[in-house]
C-alpha cells in the first residue's frame, strides 16, 4: 500500500464531519462559507477551515509557518531537526532543543509513565526495523527484534528542564514522536486561531480532527464514525460534539501482509511485534488533540477492558470497534452515539 493510499484511508475516518461543514448558517439564517486552505505536511494532507470571513491569506501563511516549524523540530527523518540531533547523539551527549520540542518529549515521557511504557517515545528502533507503511516492509528476524526491543526504555530519556536538554543514555536509542506530533500541532493551531479571535473552525491533520467551538449559528458539529472497512465508505453512527478533538487509530491505516498474516503499524513494546488482537479501531474524543492522539494508540495496545478503564480514569470518551462488529464504549460515548448501522451492536 503506497503513501497516497494511506492518506486517503486516514482522511476518510471522519468524512461525515468534513462533508457537513459546508452550507452552515449563522443565527441570522445566513449561510457561512468557510475560508480554507490545504497543505501537505507531517507526511499527510492538512486542511484548515475557518468559519469567519475575517480570515485572511496572512492567517494561513502564519499557520503554514507554524506547522513547518513544528515539523522541522520533531521529524526524526529530517536530518536538520532537533529530534534527529537528539537521536544522533544518543549515548554521546545531551542536545539542547526548543521549548516546543522539550515540552512534547516531556509530555511523551509523562504519558509513558502513566501507561507503564505501553506508549513509549523511544520506540524508534522498532519502528525503523519494521518499517511498516513503506516499501519492502517484512517481518524482521527475531534476534533483530529482540535487539531493538532492548533499546526501548523511556526511563533512559534524561530531561533537563533548566537547560532544555535531552539526552538518550544508550547509543542506538531513538525517539519517535509519531503518536504525538499531529495532536500537538492541532492544539497549537487551535491556540493560534483562538488568539486571533476565531471561534468556529475545523482543523484536520490527516484524519486527526479538532472541531473548534460550535458550527456557525451555535449548533453542535455532527461527526460520523466510519465503518472500519474503508472500502465500504459507510458510517456506523453519528454523534454531536462541541469544541472537541476526535482521533481514530485503526488496523487498516498502515499494514503489510506476509504469509497470509496482516501486520499493522502499531507496535507493542512489550513484545516487539505489531499489536495482534480483535480490535479494528479505537476512536477517542477529548478536549485536547494531543491527549486524543496519544490515547487512541495506547488504548489499542491495552485492549478493551484495560483501555476503557484507562479512558474513564482520564475523563476521556472512547469507542472500540472489534473485528466481529461489536462496540465497546465509555458511558459518555455510548450516550452520544446515534448508531445507524445494524451490523454493529453493543456488546453486553
Amino acid at each position: 500500500m503506497n503513501k497516497f493510499t494511506v492518506l486517503l484511508l486516514t482522511m476518510s475516518l471522519l468524512t461525515a464531519l468534513l462533508s457537513g461543514c459546508t452550507g452552515n448558517t449563522n443565527s441570522s439564517g445566513q449561510t457561512v462559507t468557510p475560508v480554507s486552505e490545504t497543505f501537505f505536511i507531517f507526511d499527510t494532507v492538512v486542511t484548515i477551515k475557518i468559519y469567519d470571513k475575517r480570515a485572511t491569506t496572512k492567517n494561513f501563511q502564519e499557520l503554514e509557518a507554524l506547522m513547518k516549524d513544528i515539523d522541522s523540530k520533531i521529524n526524526r527523518s529530517n536530518e536538520n531537526s532537533e529530534i534527529y540531533a537528539v537521536n544522533a547523539n544518543a549515548g554521546i551527549a545531551p542536545v539542547q532543543v526548543s521549548q516546543e520540542t522539550f515540552d512534547l518529549v516531556k509530555i511523551a515521557v509523562d504519558y509513558a509513565q502513566q501507561t507503564g511504557g505501553l506508549l513509549d517515545p523511544s520506540i524508534g528502533p522498532l519502528v525503523s526495523l519494521w518499517n511498516i507503511g513503506h516499501e519492502g516492509a517484512h517481518v524482521p528476524p527475531a534476534a533483530d527484534i529482540e535487539a531493538a526491543q532492548k533499546l526501548v526504555d523511556y526511563h533512559k530519556i534524561e530531561l533537563n528542564e533548566d537547560s532544555l536538554e535531552i539526552y538518550l543514555q544508550d547509543k542506538g536509542m531513538d525517539i519517535d514522536l509519531g503518536s504525538y506530533g499531529k495532536g500537538f500541532a492541532a492544539d497549537l493551531i487551535y491556540d493560534y486561531l483562538q488568539a486571533q479571535g476565531f471561534e468556529s473552525a475545523i482543523i484536520d491533520l490527516g484524519g486527526n480532527v479538532f472541531a473548534m467551538g460550535n458550527k456557525p449559528g451555535g449548533r453542535e458539529w455532527n461527526v460520523g464514525i466510519q465503518h472500519p472497512d474503508q472500502k465500504r465508505g459507510i458510517d456506523i453512527g453519528t454523534l454531536k460534539v462541541t469544541d472537541k478533538s476526535m482521533v481514530t487509530a485503526g488496523i487498516y491505516e498502515r499494514f503489510f501482509v506476509e504469509n497470509g498474516k496482516t501486520y499493522m503499524h502499531i507496535l507493542d513494546p512489550r513484545t516487539g511485534y505489531p499489536v495482534d488482537n480483535n480490535i479494528s479501531s479505537v476512536t477517542i474524543i477529548a478536549d485536547s488533540s494531543t491527549a486524543a492522539d496519544t490515547m487512541d494508540t495506547s488504548l489499542l495496545i491495552m485492549g478493551i477492558e484495560d483501555g476503557l478503564k484507562f479512558a474513564k480514569e482520564n475523563n476521556t470518551e472512547a469507542l472500540f470497534i472489534t473485528k466481529d462488529k461489536k462496540l465497546y464504549a465509555t458511558p459518555g460515548f455510548k450516550e452520544m452515539l446515534n448508531k445507524t448501522n445494524d451490523e454493529y451492536t453493543f456488546a453486553n
